[in-house]
C-alpha cells in the first residue's frame, strides 16, 4: 500500500487546514486509517484514528479541533484541524493499518505561527 499525504503548509494561529491522504495499491476494505505527527525535539504521536467503520478515536490535545473522516470509494483520508495553535506544528504522517501490515505516507509539514 502507497500513501501520499497532502494539504501541510503555514497558517496562522486560529486558522485551519486539511490534510489529505490518499492510499494506492493493495488495499483490503477493512482497515484502520491513522494521522501522526511529530513536533520537533519530541516523539511520534497520534493525533487521530479511523477504522473503515468510520469509529473515531482523537489524541485529548486535538479533541474538538480536529476531525478525522474517510471517503472509502476513493481510499481517502482526511484530518480537518480548524483553531491551529502553534503547538500543532509538527510533520504530520498517516497510517496504513491491517492486521500485520502497516504503510507509512512521506509526511507533510505544518506550521503554525504568526
Amino acid at each position: 500500500v502507497q500513501l501520499q499525504a497532502s494539504g501541510g503548509g503555514l497558517v496562522q494561529p486560529g486558522g485551519s487546514l486539511r490534510l489529505s491522504c490518499a492510499a494506492s495499491g493493495s488495499i483490503f476494505s477493512i482497515n484502520t486509517m491513522n494521522w501522526y505527527r511529530q513536533a520537533p525535539g519530541k516523539q511520534l504521536e497520534l493525533v487521530a484514528r479511523i477504522t473503515s467503520g468510520g469509529s473515531t478515536n482523537y489524541a485529548d490535545s486535538v479533541k474538538g479541533r480536529f476531525t478525522i473522516s474517510r471517503d472509502n470509494a476513493k481510499n481517502t483520508v482526511y484530518l480537518q484541524m480548524n483553531s491551529l495553535k502553534p503547538e500543532d506544528t509538527a510533520v504530520y504522517y498517516c497510517k496504513y493499518v491491517r492486521g500485520m501490515v502497516t504503510s507509512w505516507g512521506q509526511g507533510t509539514l505544518v506550521t503554525v505561527s504568526s
